[in-house]
């Protein structure tokens, strides 16, 4: 089990990210959420199976088609075993 959490940049925002992050990690049986940040940036955690994770994060690097990603981090965390994946709201 692995856990990544990811911040994008770009245009991120308003072109269907978190709906489709949501349904590309219930497709590879990836754990987490995904929220909007003021910024206009996008924050997600990925939590399950190392190879999984990986397809997500890189997934992550271009987004859906109307979306421009120009940045991506990536941090290393702690598994906090999450079940399920869920939209949450902008802090």
């Amino acid at each position: 089990m692995t856990r990544k959490r990811v911040v994008v940049t770009g245009e991120v925002q308003g072109v269907f990210f978190r709906d489709t992050c949501r349904r590309t990690a219930l497709e590879y049986r990836v754990a987490g959420w995904v929220r909007n940040l003021p910024d206009g940036s996008v924050e997600a955690v990925f939590e399950g199976e190392p190879h999984h994770v990986a397809i997500l994060v890189e997934w992550a690097r271009k987004g859906p088609p109307a979306a421009t990603v120009r940045d991506l981090s990536v941090m290393n965390e702690e598994a906090e075993g999450l079940e399920g994946f869920e939209v949450r709201p902008t802090p």
